[in-house]
């Protein structure tokens, strides 16, 4: 059987306050032509389907333009909720939604719901785990000691009953220990949300979400779609691109990637003012890109970013990086304070007061609390 994974989304998401809504749009109808070329007969969908617990109209009308076309094309899809999403906004209909093709994972209350899909070799059991912390495990599961999120994904696996005779798909979206992590994604402190790639052994392939970068984690069959776009400056050089997974008898599966173009791409410039108004005349750019601008002109350009718009209008990001910002062992951005979270920010504050750094485990509280100030949001 084939299948596409696909993760992060992140439908409805601003980078840099420049709505990406158009761009997603642009990524996903390549995405239903991937599917009609290659023949994909089903989809999985790991988490982070849109950008925000409460999403845009905007967002919520373009997934539900994405499933109706899979629906339509009886392509059965699989879609959980990633920390960025709320579970129960994902799970509302599933019922409903699953008699037309479309499976959308319920928040985890103890089980893991299974799915049974069949082909010319048999039955292959995909199991739909939403984004999971260790309080919403230890509720379910009340007489486990559960601390850690590695110590909740430890439960969740012991109360599956895996057939091991059989083939096994998991859609998960965690952060599995030495995966390669970028600045766009939400990282926690010392590692804490971290879980052990040897809790999946027994799966044949376990299609994850959460990190930005395609890659395998331990093994060939534990693997990040990453997502379609470039969603920060840190994901420059990723090379996006469709998953295709063929999952034929036990024991057999191949992997082929499709590249993904994007509507804008994003790209680093450095250079002078007039080196880079004429590198847009003389070198072969698309000016319609997201641009990262760093200027090495010793005196500040008067009006620099309206000016430079004039030829890239899509720029995000302006920095300076000559003799003064480096006497300050920085380059000085405009858009410093927007680009620190909320934990920085705190963290900032704490030793202005303090006189003193935080420690690792007053971060990790604080954390706790930023995300579940966002979950209420």
């Amino acid at each position: 059987m084939r299948f596409l994974h696909l993760a992060d989304l992140h439908l409805g998401k601003r980078v840099n306050e420049f709505s990406m809504i158009e761009d997603q749009k642009y990524v996903l109808k390549q995405v239903l032509n991937i599917i009609k070329e290659y023949n994909v007969q089903s989809v999985l969908m790991a988490g982070d389907i849109y950008d925000k617990s409460v999403p845009s109209a905007e967002a919520v009308l373009l997934l539900n333009d994405f499933l109706t076309e899979l629906s339509k094309r009886e392509i059965t899809t699989f879609v959980i909720s990633g920390n960025h999403d709320s579970a129960e906004r994902i799970g509302f209909g599933s019922d409903i939604m699953s008699q037309a093709g479309i499976h959308m994972a319920k928040p985890y209350d103890g089980k893991v719901e299974r799915i049974v899909m069949k082909d010319e070799y048999g039955e292959i059991f995909v199991y739909m785990l939403p984004f999971i912390k260790p309080a919403a495990v230890k509720h379910a599961h009340k007489e486990e000691g559960i601390i850690t999120y590695d110590e909740a994904m430890a439960v969740v696996m012991k109360n599956i009953n895996l057939d091991k005779s059989k083939r096994n798909i998991l859609i998960a979206h965690q952060y599995v220990s030495g995966a390669d992590r970028c600045e766009s994604e939400n990282i926690s402190i010392g590692g804490i949300d971290e879980v052990s790639a040897g809790h999946f052994k027994d799966f044949d392939y376990v299609a994850l979400g959460h990190l930005h970068g395609p890659q395998h984690v331990h093994s060939e069959n534990i693997r990040y779609a990453g997502t379609l776009l470039k969603y920060s400056f840190s994901e420059v050089h990723h090379h996006k691109n469709a998953l295709i997974v063929d999952i034929g008898e036990k024991g057999e599966i191949n992997f082929k990637k499709i590249d993904i173009k994007p509507l804008h791409d994003m790209r680093e410039l450095k250079g002078t003012y007039d080196e880079l108004t004429a590198r847009a005349f003389y070198e072969d750019l698309d000016t319609e890109d997201y641009f990262h601008i760093t200027l090495t002109d010793e005196e500040d350009k008067v009006n620099a970013l309206a000016l430079l718009r004039t030829i890239y209008p899509n720029i995000m990001k302006l920095d300076y990086d000559n003799q003064r910002t480096k006497q300050n062992q920085k380059v000085m951005s405009a858009q410093k304070l927007e680009e620190k979270s909320p934990l920085n920010l705190f963290e900032e504050f704490y030793e202005i007061q303090n006189n003193v750094p935080m420690t690792n485990e007053q971060k990790a509280f604080i954390e706790e609390m930023i995300q579940k100030v966002w979950e209420v949001d």
